[in-house]
């Protein structure tokens, strides 16, 4: 009796792992499948597939929660709705230099969207400038009030902000409100909480801790959007917290530049906005509170660059690369995260080797200290090729900005990294104008103080490389 129940029990034990294995070929044959047929960069999907085979378990449920694009298909959806297409009705007539016909109607093609004449654009550098400037316009509101931030604190500032926010819905303004899932606290963020208990209508963006739902924590909408009547808006760099306040000497202060924006073009602000408040809430904002008429404010032509992992994919990443392509003299850009790929280096290198003057300005040391290890560990061709590399000194400078031989410039949310370019909702701006081209040019030329060198990186101990090296490898998802 006991050899019996001991063969039986061998059986069933035999039984079992074979159809664990076929469960295991059977769930790596649909995931392998799934990916060749979705995946476009060919080093994630061979990557994907390799984990799901030699663990098919958790290399399922990895890809089921980080490597599915969920955004995609309702984003789609959304856009396809009437009401949440772009506007046809007439615009100020925009021409742009001879010299960058090609760039307005590469960019044109990427986005589907027209350069905008009669913009005005005013520059605030870091919280202590902006925050009095957007406060004030969201107390002159009476229409209506769209805000979007990345970073939104329930700090001193923030509880500012919560406080004209509702008094702009006392006084009979729309008010809507996205803060990021994420960025702005983890689970519940207090502001988000503080607006809901005041009556203040605000949505977070891809917020659930349910995997099957939406990815946790790639995906953020990284925009930083302020709209007043439809027709004031500021945008640019600055999040909501009391670090951004310098002059009040924080712990950690934030530099960063942030820019308001008048005339025809904030009717593509605006849209960006709709689109996000429909994907967060399901609610379509329409009419002349959102989308008035436009009149001129001034006499740059801009254009609004919306980019993210769906419908938008990689829009601000190909701009980028059509800008550096029509450089004929200088290209200067400063941003706090220095990650780009491997085709954005390449187009680098390229314009340094043709002999124009290539800049790049990066914090010494960022918030984010893997960032600043990966990114040594990344900078080597681009040093070899003759672009120059500067550490910006403390404290930390959060500011994005792109100048294009003194003459075109592209501001916004989107960092230089796979997370901005590929990952994240993003929101720029390019700008047609020489005035604000040269403007920041200098700014970005002032911080060429201390130069980063191969002499310097060589430097670097053996296991200081290897860490660099190592944590470089996460570059898709930093």
């Amino acid at each position: 009796m006991e050899e019996i129940l001991t063969r039986w029990l061998g059986q069933t034990a035999a039984i079992r792992t074979d159809l664990i294995a076929a469960f295991g070929l059977a769930v790596s044959l649909c995931v392998s499948i799934h990916v060749l047929l979705r995946k476009r960069v060919v080093g994630a999907a061979m990557a994907w597939i390799g984990l799901v085979w030699l663990s098919p378990v958790f290399g399922t449920a990895l890809y089921l929660t980080f490597g599915i694009n969920r955004v995609e298909r309702r984003a789609r959806k959304l856009k396809r709705r009437p009401s949440l297409q772009y506007d046809e009705t007439p615009q100020a007539p925009a021409t742009v230099p001879e010299a960058y016909a090609p760039l307005d109607r590469a960019v044109r093609t990427i986005t589907g969207l027209p350069t905008v004449a009669g913009t005005g654009i005013t520059v605030f550098r870091n919280g202590d400038e902006a925050y009095p400037a957007m406060l004030a316009a969201i107390q002159q509101a009476r229409r209506s009030v769209a805000l979007s931030s990345f970073i939104f604190l329930d700090d001193e500032i923030g509880q500012t902000f919560i406080a004209a926010l509702k008094q702009a819905v006392d006084r009979g303004c729309e008010v809507r409100v996205i803060l990021d899932g994420i960025g702005s606290g983890y689970f519940f963020p207090a502001a988000w909480r503080r607006l809901r208990r005041l009556g203040v209508p605000a949505g977070l963006f891809m917020h659930s801790v349910l995997p099957w739902r939406m990815p946790f924590l790639n995906l953020r909408t990284h925009k930083k959007l302020l709209i007043l009547d439809g027709c004031i808006a500021f945008t640019g760099g600055v999040n909501i917290s009391d670090g951004n306040r310098v002059e009040r000497k924080p712990s950690f202060p934030i530099r960063d530049t942030h820019f308001r924006i008048e005339g025809p073009v904030v009717e593509q602000l605006a849209q960006a906005f709709i689109v996000d408040w429909a994907f967060v809430s399901g609610e379509e904002l329409e009419g002349a509170a959102w989308l008035p008429p436009l009149a001129p404010a001034g006499d740059i032509t801009a254009r609004v660059v919306t980019s993210g992992p769906d419908a938008d994919i990689e829009k601000i990443a190909t701009v980028v690369l059509q800008a550096i392509a029509c450089a004929r003299r200088s290209i200067r850009l400063t941003t706090p995260y220095f990650l780009p790929n491997d085709i954005i280096v390449g187009a680098l290198c390229l314009a340094a080797t043709r002999g124009i003057e290539v800049d790049v300005v990066i914090p010494r040391r960022s918030d984010h200290r893997i960032v600043d290890w990966a990114t040594r560990a990344h900078i080597d061709p681009l040093l070899e090729s003759g672009v120059r590399i500067w550490l910006d000194e403390p404290p930390f400078d959060h500011s994005k900005a792109l100048s294009i031989d003194r003459e075109w410039c592209f501001i916004g949310s989107a960092n230089w990294d796979s997370r901005s370019f590929r990952l994240n909702f993003e929101l720029n701006v390019e700008v047609y104008d020489a005035a604000l081209a040269r403007r920041l040019d200098t700014f970005i030329q002032g911080k060429c103080e201390t130069r980063l060198t191969q002499a310097d990186l060589a430097a670097r101990s053996h296991p200081v490389r290897l860490r660099d090296a190592a944590v470089r490898l996460l570059l898709p998802y930093l």
